[in-house]
This record gives structure tokens, sequence and C-alpha cells, in this order.
């Protein structure tokens, strides 16, 4: 079993990053918008700071109550994305209960939607139009890549379907020929699929969902959620009883999570540069 490392390799691309911006002197800067007080939320903008301060990047995180009105946190949305000077804009998910999250993902202008979460930029993503693309999407390619692990003819099981996940991993895999299945909270019988997998990619944050027994020898597994439980992180993957069977899996911290923020930052230099699409995504 391989340890696929997430965050070796992501500091690989931000020291890239870090290098590209003091050589054409980009002034960038990335806004992070938070409404409410969810603690998985501020773990990752922390993890977000850290990185924009490493690489020379501008951070700007505006928090806001859960108790906001609707219409007074459209027009905070709308004022910061007329600033110059922010680059690049997050509206960290998941928003309190009550708030329509597409509704303020759409207030991004497209030129700043780094998470590619607008409908006009998941649109552009899906026809391969957009010079960006998923930043965890493009972090399990990065990984896979490194570790020369081919999804070509793979039998791939996607554990969920949502937006950030799900959604644009199962764009890109078909790209790449892969025999896709996705399964969620109807399937009847998950193991069924699980079982025949060659890859396994979850990221729906239910803890330990993916057990030993649900495996066969050989899988590689990508474990994209996380859960904090008793006061640690664990994720949708049972690590320790899947490692034995995995010849690849990504550990709970410095897995996928690096990369993503990594890529996100990709996604903003990329952006400010205007840079065409590129048809590997």
């Amino acid at each position: 079993m391989k340890v696929l490392d997430g965050k070796k390799l992501s500091e690989k691309i931000l020291k890239n990053l870090a290098g590209e911006i003091k050589k054409k002197r980009l002034k960038l800067k990335l806004a992070v918008i938070l409404v409410g007080d969810d603690f998985s939320s501020k773990v990752y903008i922390r993890k977000k700071r850290e990185a924009c301060e490493d690489i020379g990047i501008g951070f700007e995180f505006f928090k806001f109550s859960s108790r906001i009105r609707k219409e007074n946190l459209r027009k905070e949305v709308k004022k910061i994305a007329k600033r110059a000077d922010i680059r690049g804009i997050v509206v960290q998910l998941p928003l309190p209960e009550g708030f329509d999250s597409q509704e303020f993902l759409n207030l991004i202008p497209s030129e700043k939607d780094v998470d590619v979460l607008s409908e006009i930029n998941i649109g552009k993503f899906y026809v391969g139009t957009l010079p960006i693309s998923s930043p965890t999407t493009e972090g399990i390619r990065y990984l896979l890549k490194e570790y020369k692990i081919s999804a070509r003819g793979k039998n791939v099981v996607l554990v969920g379907a949502g937006r950030l996940v799900g959604r644009p991993l199962t764009l890109w895999l078909l790209k790449e020929k892969a025999t896709i299945s996705i399964v969620d909270e109807y399937t009847e019988n998950i193991s069924y699929f699980t079982k025949k997998a060659d890859i396994i990619i979850s990221g729906v944050g239910k803890p330990h969902l993916i057990t030993a027994k649900m495996v066969k020898k050989g899988v590689v597994v990508i474990d994209v959620g996380t859960f904090r439980r008793k006061g640690r992180l664990v994720g949708d993957v049972e690590f320790k009883g899947v490692s034995k069977k995995a010849s690849y899996i990504t550990p709970i911290i410095g897995g996928v999570g690096p990369m993503t923020v990594a890529c996100l930052l990709e996604n903003l230099v990329k952006l400010s540069e205007g840079k065409v699409f590129n048809t590997r995504h």
C-alpha cells in the first residue's frame, strides 16, 4: 500500500505558483466569504489563508452572521464582487439552512469564480470552454498523474454526486474513458458497486462509510469526505482496515484537502492571466 501524499505534491504546486507570481509581479487577492460559524469551514478558510500568505497572494476574509437578511448578504457579495483589487472570490460552503447556495454563488463574476461553482462557469466547464477546472477534480487528477494511476478503462465508483466532488469528477472521468458508477444515500447496496471498483472516490462526509469488507484487494481509494468526531477529523473511509487492501490510498489529513487549496490558487493565477482552456482538463 502506498499513500497518495497530497501535502507534498501541493507544496510543489504552490512553490511553482509563488515563482510565477514573483516573476510576473502579479498583484492578486483572494476574498473568502463565510456566513455563520461552521467549524469545518473555518478550518478550510485558515488553510486557504496560510497558502495565500506563503506564495504572495493577498487574502481578505468577510464574515457574516447566520442571521443576516438575504437581501443584505446579496448586497454585500455584490459589493465585494465589484472590487477591482479582489481577483478571486470564494463563498464558503455550506451556507446556513434557508440560504439558496446557488443564488449567492451566481453573484460571483465568471472571471473571479475560482471554485467553478457559478452556473455560468459550471456550464462552460461542462462544454469545455473554461480556462480552469474544479479545484477538487484538478487536485485528484494531479494526484493520479503523479502516481501514474490511469482511470482509462477502469471501474470507478463515485460515492456522492454533489456539486463539489461527484458532478465535476463525473465529467472528467468520462473524458478519461473510465466506466463510472455513482452511488448515494438512495443506493440500496453500496457494497455491490464498491467491491467491483478499481478506483473509489468518496466525498459525502459520512464517517467510515467505506470499510475493508466493501473493497477488493488492490483498489485505489481517494477519500474527499471529512467529518469532525470527538475532537478529531475522520474520513468517509475507515483508513486502518481499507489501507490493508488498497494499493493506493489518501490519508485523512494531507490527501485531497491540500491539493484542492493549491488548485484553487492555481485557478486564481490562471484567471488573472486570462489563460485559454487546456484540453487536458
